[in-house]
């Protein structure tokens, strides 16, 4: 998936250890579609060259403002007016206060002063020491640049070069382009907090054994991720995954179905939309032994009584403010088969206005899927496309159903406002 397609950005790279990240990150933005100018500090080719960056780019790289290639003699001009977006990356605590007063001695900061800010954002990875990072003049010069309209990303937390342990990474390539893709993505569901829930639930049968499903939790953790791009507040329960929780999402994680109805039930009343997309088991053990349940060599086999789990989705499309209008309510039904009649007839069962079906033995692990969309109209089909894009495809749905939809009535106190 070329997601940047047409994008040029000029990925500009200050003096760190972490520029050997922006080696990984340009090789993901290039795979991606973009094409990338790279602009490097004097400090920053002390970590790592500028032939290594223009092999990876394909482009020739810039240093010096002074730079006799461009033939007005302007590659602080040039470069910025081309370019979609300038990722600093990694943006030192010197290269941020720079930015911070100003300064224009050096390509660099001189590209970021010239750029035409009302077109041309400025994102800031910072990558530093953890003492650095913290520092009083650090912070102010952060807060200084994101006064003036720059985005400052996060840090990362953990091990750094200099042998101590904290705050002050710079984020890894993958999320880097996470909170790039993020960054560009259309605003359609600012205000709105979807809960998502996604994965199988494990009911056990003993501390060892229980009865789980193939789902991945793949097709859940792409809403999710989809849904905070598109602006949303995002809280995601998730069973037995393991899949990177995405960037700006708050992960509640469950084993059983009553876990997953748990969470939901403590969640959902800040919501207003509710993603089904777990395969919840529909029963379990009547009753899990608490010690492992061991074979005698007399070839009986156990006798396993079981019992229905908590219908979810119902629960909550039936909740009253769900049937006030006040939560919009999307299911899912993995199929074997009959994909159509089965998922139309699960619609109407469980009362939700969007029921997604597709067909589980072919999409299970898998990271592309085909989807139906059941609604009281009839249905239309999102075609096999990964399920990245199917994510963003059916939040774009989602969204404008919300915008279709009249406004709920709210409650203040005593008081219905419509």
């Amino acid at each position: 998936m070329k997601e940047f397609a047409g994008k040029h950005l000029v990925l500009g790279l200050s003096g760190g250890v972490a520029c050997y990240k922006s080696a990984e990150l340009c090789r993901l933005l290039i795979k991606a579609g973009a094409s990338g100018q790279i602009v490097m500090t004097e400090a920053a080719e002390q970590f790592i060259t500028p032939v290594t960056m223009q092999a990876l780019s394909g482009r020739t790289v810039y240093g010096s403002q002074w730079d006799t290639r461009e033939p007005n003699n302007m590659p602080h001009i040039n470069l910025s007016r081309e370019a979609d977006a300038i990722l600093i990356a990694p943006c030192s605590a010197d290269f941020a206060a720079r930015l911070a007063q100003g300064r224009s001695d050096e390509l660099l900061s001189l590209l970021c002063l010239a750029r035409p800010a009302e077109r041309v954002p400025l994102l800031l990875a910072p990558a530093m020491n953890r003492e650095m990072w913290v520092h009083p003049a650090t912070q102010r010069n952060f807060a200084q640049v994101a006064q003036d309209g720059a985005t400052v990303l996060g840090v990362g937390t953990g091990e750094q070069a200099c042998g101590e342990t904290g705050d002050g990474r710079m984020l890894e390539p993958a999320e880097l382009m996470e909170e790039l893709s993020a960054f560009f993505a259309p605003k359609q569901l600012v205000g709105q907090h979807l809960l998502v829930t996604a994965g199988p639930t494990f009911e056990a049968i003993d501390p060892v054994r229980g009865i789980t499903n193939l789902s991945s939790g793949k097709m859940g953790f792409a809403i999710a991720r989809a849904a905070r791009e598109a602006g949303a507040e995002v809280t995601l329960v998730a069973g037995p995954v393991h899949l990177p929780t995405p960037r700006g999402v708050r992960r509640i994680n469950v084993q059983s179905a009553e876990q997953m109805l748990m969470a939901v039930e403590q969640s959902v009343d800040a919501a207003t939309v509710f993603v089904a997309t777990a395969a919840v088991a529909d029963w379990r053990p009547a009753l899990a032994s608490e010690q492992k349940i061991k074979k005698d060599g007399s070839g009986e086999v156990p006798a396993l009584a079981f019992v229905e789990n908590p219908d979810i989705l119902a629960r909550v499309a039936q909740s009253p403010r769900a049937r006030a209008g006040q939560l919009f309510c999307v299911g899912f039904a993995a199929e074997s088969h009959d994909l159509l009649a089965h998922a139309t007839a699960k619609r109407l069962r469980k009362q939700v206005p969007l029921l997604v079906g597709n067909i589980g033995p072919a999409t299970f692990g898998q990271d592309d899927n085909a989807l139906l969309l059941i609604d009281a109209e009839g249905h239309r089909e999102l075609p096999h496309a990964s399920k990245r894009v199917l994510a963003q495809q059916l939040v774009a749905d989602i969204a404008s159903r919300l915008r279709a939809a009249p406004a709920a009535p709210r409650r203040v106190g005593a008081q219905v406002l419509v």
